[in-house]
């Protein structure tokens, strides 16, 4: 089956499945996700380098994230998906942090176009009059 045949609802929590190990560990990030056609691209995680500040100073002793938190996490992002529409093309960020033993979640949408499509609609190419052999 390939991704496109795949609703973008699911490739979101295949994703998140796949960084699940990762997410274990961690008390703060953003997971990125680049979407084209409608399709989950790449994707990761970006960690927050105050996390590494507070473990040398001896702060922030939370372990990282335990795996009902993920699964909470990664239900957070699957409902959110529902809030995107009228977009095939872009990135889709979720902020998290570890507080207070919750998982808090932010959600940002990036819708991206390119101008030369835009053009091309407007503006389509006129067939060469001439034919083939340039007569």
């Amino acid at each position: 089956m390939h991704s496109e045949q795949v609703p973008l609802i699911r490739q979101v929590d295949m994703a998140l499945q796949q960084l699940e190990n990762e997410l274990k560990g961690m008390t703060a990030g953003t997971i990125v996700l680049q979407i084209r056609n409608d399709t989950v691209g790449k994707f990761g995680i970006r960690h927050l380098p105050i996390d590494i500040d507070q473990a040398r100073a001896g702060k922030g002793s939370s372990p990282g994230l335990t795996s009902a938190q993920v699964t909470a996490l990664r239900r957070t992002a699957v409902e959110a998906i529902t809030r995107k529409n009228g977009w095939t093309h872009g990135e889709i960020t979720y902020d998290f942090a570890l507080r207070q033993d919750k998982v808090q979640v932010s959600v940002q949408f990036e819708s991206n176009y390119n101008m030369a499509n835009v053009l091309f609609r407007l503006h389509p190419k006129k067939h060469d009059r001439r034919g083939i052999s340039g007569e």
